[in-house]
């Protein structure tokens, strides 16, 4: 196996020498489809309606429709919850707890008694 591989190596490499590594050919435009499904085309021609549905007919719904619409409301319903939720944060309480005993001590006036008095 040996023997023939040492004596297919150089006619290879004379091969690869004489062929140009880039052909003009292979740089052209064809007429030959490179990829695809057979000869029918996977697109509508156009006809000048907007999303090829004329004005008074009712598109059908597509399979995408309906999750995205669920999505598009869950996503609205979390942003409303987390812009109206409580402060719940450890700093928060820490400043309410602070105000109550500095209020309980006399350091700071009661805030309920001003509303009071007007």
């Amino acid at each position: 196996m040996a023997i023939l591989r040492h004596t297919v190596a150089p006619l290879r490499a004379v091969r690869c020498a004489r062929k140009p590594l880039v052909s003009a050919r292979s740089l052209s435009m064809t007429t030959r489809r490179q990829g695809g499904h057979g000869s029918e085309s996977q697109f509508e021609p156009p006809t000048g309606w907007l999303w090829g549905v004329k004005p008074g007919e009712k598109p059908e719904p597509e399979g995408w429709e309906w999750p995205m619409y669920l999505f598009g409301a869950a996503f609205l319903v979390t942003g409303v919850a987390l812009a109206f939720k409580p402060d719940t944060s450890v700093s928060t309480w820490a400043l309410e707890e602070a105000r109550r005993r500095l209020e309980a001590e006399g350091v700071l006036p009661d805030p309920s008694a001003n509303e009071k008095k007007n």
